[in-house]
């Protein structure tokens, strides 16, 4: 596939305001991860994405005690959903906000250093609101991806733009949400826009320049490329085998997009992007496994080769994606990689070779599979539990409706898990609801929606959608949950000091014991916490930040469940929070 570049005066930016500032953010400061508590400067906290920090002063004794130190609007009309990570270095918290914003702000006291605001068209096309996820930091650049598929490079001091490239084409579907990811000094980012049959990958870019190193499809039987110093491409061998698993042609606009961004693990040398559902929704239109759709794929780094691949949902016609972060953990003396799958299971994986070690459920009510096959790998369907092919029902314009648990929203989505090397448990935020589905026929438009299918979202309890997990991922036990009423959106983070932050769409943003789930203190933000938080260390004092800004894909997507909570209000705001005094 062919990537347009725009070509812009890098060097001529690059002689300005890089050359007069001071060393900036170095891969060695981006693998030390949480190590260095004075600062955030990865999406997940650290490379690995496990949300963890060793930083002790707000525990399960003094949280009570936190307060807000200062709260930021976004301002203006433009609210929706806000599910940005915020990033920590040199007394700057650097933080997207929907229709591609990007903020520079004081840590000390949140005043408004600078702001960009991407000029977006008019007729994009994104399918899950307007959101932002978050950025990247390296050398003097913050760098963030927009909602019609371009990548922006800015001056972490004056926000002046150094480079901007494009990704892809907005009006085929394309768009992107997700922060990118530093590895190995490349800037890897993926795609967004599966419901529109854009074809999934994953790219390496230098993030000096944004120019393109290498390009790795995640639809079997695509090319992929590295890229000579001009940056012209060069053919790096197709992904998979054509149609193996992709019988016919639909395999061209096959989905597998990588909109969640991925994670990087220094000890294994491997970046770990999950790929979202294939295209379209109908699966009887596109039998086999349709790799590498819905799996979590093991990239190197360097060369951009596909090392393995683990497919959670083969021949997906639920839309379980496998888009879900993958989350590495050392256990009995080996390196594995957890995923809480929208499918409702929770895997357990080698994360050098991808051999799965282990799979249970973590939501309550699973209808399109029993289990999964710890030998095979392979989930052991429930056949009467796919919807139907419409060329056999009675009128040709509707296959067989079934209910289907989890819905298509998942029983985990985009909001980020935890995981705790101290408690060793994950804590994830999962939905329990299930949905109405069915397909009809479809034909791919270049930039129209591509899905087949039709549907409704239900809640399965009165009492409540989200809870909140603490998950062991040796037993597969869950050893604690949290219930809420509304759907859980937004993510979490865990640290020494034994506790669980997460927020909820009625506002709140909480903290738990690790250990037993009790709930030791609450905050009412004013809007719905679709984000996670993040904390760090300034001098002698602990923070702990979150985006506060009701929105996603479920009021949007949700059916029944977005009646249920209509009454929730937008919104948009960063909220830091501290100890007060004695």
């Amino acid at each position: 596939m062919k990537t347009h570049l725009i070509k812009l005066s890098v060097l001529a930016a690059l002689a300005g305001p890089l050359a007069v500032h001071a060393a900036g953010v170095t891969d060695a400061m981006i693998e030390a991860g949480t190590k260095s508590t004075g600062d955030v400067l990865t999406w997940g906290m650290g490379q690995q994405g496990q949300r963890f920090s060793p930083l002790t002063q707000i525990n399960t004794k003094t949280v009570r005690r936190l307060t807000p130190a200062w709260s930021f609007s976004f301002g203006g009309e433009k609210q929706r959903g806000q599910e940005s990570q915020p990033l920590i270095y040199n007394g700057r918290m650097f933080v997207t906000a929907s229709y591609s914003r990007i903020y520079a702000l004081d840590v000390k006291t949140g005043a408004k250093l600078w702001k960009y605001e991407h000029r977006l068209p008019e007729n994009i096309m994104p399918c899950c609101d307007v959101i932002n996820r978050g950025a990247a930091l390296y050398d003097n650049l913050v760098i963030f991806a927009t909602l019609d598929a371009q990548l922006v490079a800015l001056d972490q001091e004056t926000g002046e733009v150094v480079w901007k490239e494009k990704i892809d084409d907005y009006a085929a579907g394309y768009s992107n949400t997700a922060a990118p990811l530093i590895a190995k000094g490349l800037l890897l980012t993926g795609v967004s826009g599966g419901e529109f049959g854009i074809v999934g990958r994953v790219e390496a870019r230098n993030p000096r320049t944004g120019q393109l190193v290498w390009s790795r499809p995640t639809v079997e039987g695509h090319m992929g490329y590295k890229y000579d110093k001009d940056g012209n491409p060069i053919p790096n061998g197709v992904s998979g085998t054509t149609n193996k698993t992709w019988p016919g042609e639909l395999w061209k606009t096959g989905g597998a997009a990588t909109w969640l961004g991925g994670t990087y693990d220094p000890k294994t040398g491997l970046a770990y992007f999950g790929t979202g559902n294939p295209a379209p929704w109908n699966s009887h239109l596109r039998p086999g496994d349709n790799l590498y759709s819905s799996s979590t794929v093991a990239i190197d780094v360097e060369t951009g080769q596909i090392k393995w691949h683990y497919q959670t949902t083969p021949h997906d016609g639920w839309d379980f994606d496998g888009v879900n972060e993958f989350v590495t953990f050392d256990m009995d003396g080996k390196r594995y990689g957890g995923k809480a799958d929208r499918n409702g299971f929770f895997y357990v994986i080698d994360a050098n070779n991808g051999k799965l070690q282990n799979a249970f459920p973590f939501v309550k009510k699973i209808t399109w599979a029993s289990s999964i096959d710890l030998k095979t790998g392979r989930p052991n369907y429930i056949e009467e539990g796919r919807p139907g092919d419409p060329t056999k029902g009675e009128t040709g314009k509707k296959g067989k409706s079934v209910f289907s648990a989890p819905s298509f929203l998942g029983g985990k989505n985009q909001m980020p898990m935890a995981y705790s090397p101290k408690s060793k448990l994950f804590y994830v935020p999962a939905n329990e609801w299930g949905m109405e589905i069915w397909n009809e026929p479809i034909s791919y438009k270049k930039g129209a929606a591509y899905l087949g299918a039709g549907f409704t979202i239900k809640a399965l309890n009165e009492d409540y959608i989200g809870a909140l997990r603490a998950i062991d991922p040796k037993s597969g036990k869950i050893v604690w949950e949290a219930k809420n009423n509304a759907p859980l959106w937004g993510g979490v983070m865990t640290t020494a000091g034994d506790l669980v932050f997460y927020g909820t769409p009625e506002g709140y943003l909480k903290a738990l014991d690790a250990k037993t789930g009790k709930e030791l203190w609450k905050f009412q933000t004013g809007s719905g916490v679709v984000a996670p938080p993040i904390t760090w260390q300034d001098g002698d004092t602990q923070y702990v930040a979150v985006v506060s800004g009701w929105g996603g894909a479920v009021p949007l997507w949700g059916g029944d469940v977005a009646r249920r909570v209509n009454f929730l209000e937008q919104g948009g705001s960063v909220w830091v929070f501290k100890l007060s005094s004695l």
